[in-house]
């Protein structure tokens, strides 16, 4: 069973106390550049907020520290499956539908 997407929210900066708004079950996720829409990261996972919060963002510097600058502004979109092996059928879909796209547009 696949849910809908939700609303496209802005992906928290580091340092900035922001939360995550994602469940805590299988489903797909969906992040972009907020300011081109260009596809930053995209997934099947059995837990989409872990998913969210461990993705990587900007780059690290020796001392482990996060320089605030090379951070992309991002956004995020979730939704929700019943199981792993939804998410992973719909995403299967969802990038067979681009490709075929694609390639018409080429």
């Amino acid at each position: 069973m696949i849910s809908t997407w939700s609303e496209w929210k802005r992906y928290p900066r580091p340092g900035r106390g922001e939360n995550l708004e994602a469940p805590i079950a299988p489903g797909i996720y969906e992040v972009r550049i907020a300011g081109t829409g260009a596809l930053y990261s995209f997934g099947a996972v059995d837990n989409l907020a872990q998913a969210l919060a461990l993705l990587p963002v900007g780059s690290k510097s020796w001392f482990g520290r996060r320089n605030a600058s090379d951070v992309p502004d991002l956004e995020y979109r979730t939704c929700a499956t019943s199981s792993k092996a939804d998410a992973k059928a719909a995403a299967e879909r969802m990038i067979g539908r681009r490709e075929t796209y694609l390639s018409g547009a080429a």
